[in-house]
């Protein structure tokens, strides 16, 4: 059996560091009000004249390094975003450009902060059926482009950045012993769209719009949903939550990541944490949480690694990999 095994990881953050207090004076808001209820401590705003696709062509670039490849190796460009430079054409197509590819073929993917389970999980699928012998995967955000600066809800959660991962095939003996990604599972219900929605778009408004969020009733969703997609792909994969040893969550708010955890039977210990200095980037923050821990050698070859990840649509979904 074809796997789609990861060679590379990569991230890049703006320089742009915002602290909590920069909100403080602007905002009925304090340091404290957002480390308590958020775990945020900080995020990266890109600088003005950046894009998403300057975010993403960083990171992939990084990730290509770290596999040892070059980018005239790379059959496919997959990038999740739901802050794109123009409506159209995609950003992975500018990513494509900017790493100088000549060939292959590059496409976006919207499921906002599930878009980089999306995007795996499509790679994973291209690379099993023979299309591509290698994909970079790229989550790339700007998200403080969306923000309502007056809606103390919303704008203290959210940051910039971008993460790639190089996925190559490799063959494999079709059991859970494989390196690769073993399991994935999508899933979406657009009846609770009103929970977490930007308010423009090019058919709507004609404008770019702000992020809305009823922030306790996706709270409940993202619990009771992360974890039954973690535990149904565990599932899949033919392993147990025991033989976990990494959960690697969207990173939106510590609050859901340790009820989720907790769902899991997961200890604190074994989740990879990098919301306090990001925030939430969106469909960005698994590819950079994974970049990061790998950057830290917090994963040995043939560990187990859950990512999982929910977003506005309602969509959401998890990946089950052997590092």
């Amino acid at each position: 059996m074809r796997r789609a095994v990861v060679r590379g990881t990569g991230h890049y953050l703006p320089e742009r560091v915002v602290e909590n207090s920069w909100f403080e004076d602007k905002l009925d808001t304090s340091d404290e009000w957002i480390r308590t209820r958020t775990g945020i401590e900080r995020r990266h705003f890109a600088a003005e004249d950046q894009r998403t696709s300057d975010l993403g062509i960083a990171a992939a670039k990084a990730a290509l390094t770290n596999a040892g490849m070059t980018a005239d190796q790379i059959d496919a460009v997959i990038v999740a975003t739901s802050t794109p430079d123009f409506t159209f054409p995609s950003v992975a197509t500018m990513v494509q450009a900017g790493l100088g590819m000549k060939g292959g073929f590059a496409f976006d993917v919207q499921a906002v902060c599930a878009g980089f389970v999306f995007a795996l999980a499509n790679a994973d699928a291209m690379i099993r059926s023979g299309q591509a012998e290698r994909i970079l995967v790229i989550g790339a955000e700007t998200f403080s482009r969306i923000m309502d600066w007056t809606d103390r809800g919303t704008c203290v959660l959210f940051g910039d950045g971008a993460g790639a991962v190089v996925l190559e095939a490799a063959e494999g003996n079709g059991d859970p012993k494989d390196r690769g990604i073993l399991a994935t599972d999508l899933n979406s219900d657009g009846q609770y769209r009103d929970l977490l929605y930007v308010d423009g778009g090019v058919a709507s408004t004609g404008t770019a719009g702000h992020l809305r969020m009823q922030g306790n009733l996706v709270f409940r969703h993202a619990v009771e949903k992360l974890a039954d997609t973690a535990h149904r792909t565990i599932e899949r994969a033919g392993l147990t939550t025991g033989q976990v040893d990494w959960l690697v969550p969207h990173q939106a708010n510590l609050r859901i990541i340790e009820a989720t955890a907790k769902r899991m039977q997961l200890p604190m210990e074994k989740v990879v944490l990098t919301v306090a200095d990001h925030g939430n980037t969106s469909a960005a923050s698994i590819p950079l949480a994974l970049s990061v821990a790998a950057s830290e050698g917090k994963f040995k070859p043939g560990q187990v690694l859950v990512a999982e990840a929910i977003g506005g649509g309602l969509a959401w979904g998890s990946v089950v990999l052997r590092w």
